[in-house]
């Protein structure tokens, strides 16, 4: 039975029969003074009063309040002293103010009270004190393609570019937030820019080839950082014309961003560690094989871990598989007009062009369409997916034409960075042939032209003039003259 309990006892004749409070404290066998204080504090707090209440000191340290705030203030210098340097400093400190010196022990658990908060604000700063104990908004959409998240990683990994030297690819992935679906990725070289993210975007937003990959649409929110990509009006102005809020994450905190970074951290522990010219973490840009994978073998190998292994297993936050969250419902989602529109939107490669008698030209290209027959003549703008040259889509006065395709590549895919590597590859055969000629032709003529006589007749040559101190005349000119002149 408790202290309220045992109190409630006596007083309850008193309270519930009428009995006379005298009369039930001496039952009890209780002081009457007693009895009347605990009646007294029931009747104000009710039976929590009843309780005994601890000493207002107790759990409190018996030395001065000066000490207590001495050794909390050592205690959070930065760097933080050891205990043992914390409680010499202290003791020489109390032998001076003829305090009584603390034991080793009291130190430690005055250390050990102290807010945990102000000690990592001391320590680590107003970032530190945020990341551990300030309290986060956790977005969490309420349907699929509600919100959208979107950010960029360089990848720890090592591929061949078209130059064979051995770089670090980065990774764009459009997340939604929902189902934990990758909407669309890109794979690039080079920093990010907002053309590799409007291409992702592309991507996410269309639907795909794989019936395995279902996730498509506009989504109502794309949520990023602040990069430079992000922030560009192009980027703002897409999410403008098809009326996707633009929300960007407050500067220096990542945590709003968490679900996108886990993915990452997927790719970078599962995937990349099974591809050549993987980075571990701490081996100082030494892979462990030798690089092996192009771009283009790199973006085939992302997609089939994104359709075949992370979408089909089950998340362990939402128990559901990311595919099969997201189609839940039986939902549509809302879709743009047609790919040419999302294309003009989204595709910031356009180049204008002047159509000919036999279509339009770029990189080195022939394009061409029957629509075109109407604008020879007339300048159009083009715009194209950098990494496939196999057709342009062709506009004139913001009004989608035709798609026109190079007949040469009508059955191939091919890329811009593709071409220009044939291209160079080209050119440097020729110069290297070109090379050997000359060289060949130098050396077989070589003996030849050291036995061939001067054709500079000697002869012809008049002798100098006489000089001026001989003849007394002061020479007309200082050009040499020969017979001819």
């Amino acid at each position: 039975m408790s202290v309220a309990e045992r109190r409630l006892a006596v007083l309850g004749p008193h309270l519930y029969e009428g009995v006379p409070l005298t009369r039930a404290a001496a039952a009890a066998g209780v002081p009457l003074r007693t009895a009347q204080r605990w009646l007294a504090g029931y009747q104000a707090g009710g039976a929590a009063a009843l309780s005994r209440a601890g000493r207002a000191d107790r759990g409190g340290r018996r030395f001065p309040a000066e000490l207590v705030q001495l050794v909390e203030g050592m205690a959070l210098r930065r760097p933080p002293p050891k205990l043992a340097q914390l409680h010499r400093a202290v003791a020489a400190v109390s032998e001076q103010r003829g305090w009584a010196a603390p034991s080793y022990s009291t130190v430690r658990s005055i250390v050990a009270a102290m807010d945990a908060g102000m000690a990592v604000l001391a320590q680590r700063g107003s970032a530190g004190y945020r990341d551990r104990f300030e309290l986060v908004m956790r977005r969490e959409a309420s349907a699929p393609n509600d919100v959208w998240q979107v950010d960029h990683t360089q990848l720890d990994l090592l591929i061949v570019d078209e130059r064979g030297r051995a770089v670090r690819p980065w990774l764009t992935v459009v997340l939604d937030d929902r189902s934990r679906a990758v909407a669309g990725y890109a794979v690039f070289l080079g920093a990010p820019s907002a053309v590799q993210t409007a291409l992702a975007l592309r991507q996410a937003i269309w639907r795909k080839d794989d019936a395995a990959w279902p996730v498509c649409g506009l989504p109502a929110t794309l949520y990023s950082d602040n990069g430079a990509d992000f922030t560009s009006e192009h980027i703002a102005q897409v999410c403008a014309d098809t009326r996707v809020q633009l929300i960007h994450s407050t500067p220096g905190v990542p945590q709003g961003r968490g679900k996108i970074e886990r993915f990452f951290g997927t790719i970078t522990s599962e995937l990349l560690p099974t591809l050549p010219g993987h980075l571990p973490h701490g081996s100082n840009g030494r892979p462990v094989t030798a690089p092996a994978l192009s771009l283009h073998q790199l973006d085939s190998v992302v997609g089939r871990f994104v359709t075949d292994n992370y979408h089909q297993r089950v998340h362990p936050k939402t128990g559901q598989t990311p595919a099969q969250r997201w189609t839940a419902g039986g939902w549509l989602p809302r879709m743009p007009d047609s790919l040419e529109q999302l294309d003009l939107l989204l595709l910031t490669v356009a180049t204008p062009r002047v159509v000919h008698r036999d279509g339009i030209r770029c990189h080195g290209l022939r394009y061409m369409d029957l629509a075109l027959a109407a604008y020879v003549g007339e300048q159009v703008t083009i715009r194209y997916d950098p990494r496939d040259l196999a057709e342009i889509r062709v506009f004139h006065r913001g009004q989608f034409i035709c798609r026109a395709v190079a007949p040469e590549l009508a059955a191939a895919t091919i890329s811009l960075k593709d071409l220009q590597t044939t291209r160079a590859r080209r050119r440097r055969q020729l110069q290297h042939q070109l090379q050997h000629r000359r060289s060949l032709v130098d050396t077989l003529t070589y003996p030849v032209w050291q036995d061939v006589p001067d054709e500079t007749p000697t002869t012809a040559r008049i002798p100098p003039a006489p000089t001026a101190a001989a003849t007394g005349r002061t020479p007309r000119t200082t050009l040499r003259l020969y017979r001819e002149d």
